[in-house]
């Protein structure tokens, strides 16, 4: 009895240390929560986590130039809305493959003429809403405007300011487009409105990543530095990424213009 007894009296404190050491290993409440950490208080959740990816974050990128950043978009809702940011980026990319697509080919097909631009006097429109396209041959396209007769000038006009290298001739409501023969110095032409499109693209991406920036700014004096720094980060991340592949769409498109 007695040598169980000795057993047994060193438990209470085995207990207590091995309660602290679970303790421990818990989040603790900001000073000034008005709410225990793990009962709810969103905020603290928020902050406290967002800090451990950063301590994470710059943990990994000592000695390195760039550390990757992926925040849970559902811990910074509140801030900003970062899957709306990535849309946003996402869409200047497929407008700029669809000016690659539509205006920058070598190939002239009545399908390229299809979404030029005419100004009318009732506003824009897209040539094939105001004219019957059709080709005559490989060399030979023909607008039929009979249907808005009083717009063929501007259809004409339009075809010639396309960028697309094309002469149209006007003979009373049909519009004749030759195909020229495609050289040389035009695949330079239309490599450089591509690059001029590229560019373009990307001062819209850059107007994109400016108003998150701001946004995320505005709640500056609401959250920590650490969560501004983190989204700040995540934002140019995801702007370079954005950027890198439109070099890449760019890089694409020239070869296969220059052939």
């Amino acid at each position: 009895m007695a040598l169980a007894l000795r057993c047994l009296r060193p438990l209470p404190s085995l207990l207590h240390l091995s309660s602290l050491a679970v303790t421990r290993g818990l989040p603790r409440a900001p000073r000034g929560c008005p709410a225990p950490l793990l009962e709810g208080c969103r905020q603290c959740v928020q902050q406290m986590l967002l800090s451990r990816q950063l301590a994470t974050k710059k943990a990994k990128g000592k000695g390195q130039s760039q550390a990757k950043v992926n925040i849970n978009a559902a811990l910074v809702e509140d801030i900003i809305n970062l899957e709306e940011t990535s849309e946003d980026m996402q869409a200047v990319i497929r407008a700029l493959k669809e000016d690659f697509s539509r205006n920058l080919s070598v190939r002239t097909s009545p399908g390229a003429l299809d979404h030029i631009t005419v100004m009318t006097k009732d506003g824009k429109f897209p040539l094939n809403q105001l004219g019957q396209i059709s080709q005559k041959s490989p060399q030979l396209m023909i607008v039929n405007m009979s249907s808005f007769p009083e717009s063929t000038a501007a259809a004409a006009k339009a075809i010639r300011e396309s960028g697309m290298n094309l002469n149209p001739e006007v003979d009373g409501t049909m519009i004749r487009v030759p195909v020229p023969k495609v050289t040389r110095e035009h695949r330079e032409s239309l490599a450089k409105l591509a690059k001029q499109s590229t560019n373009k693209a990307k001062e819209a991406l850059r107007k994109a990543r400016s108003k998150s920036i701001t946004q995320v700014k505005k709640f500056k004096n609401k959250v920590s530095e650490d969560t501004i720094w983190l989204l700040e980060k995540q934002i140019q991340q995801m702007a370079d990424e954005a950027a890198t592949e439109m070099d890449k769409l760019l890089a694409a498109k020239t070869k296969e213009l220059l052939g």
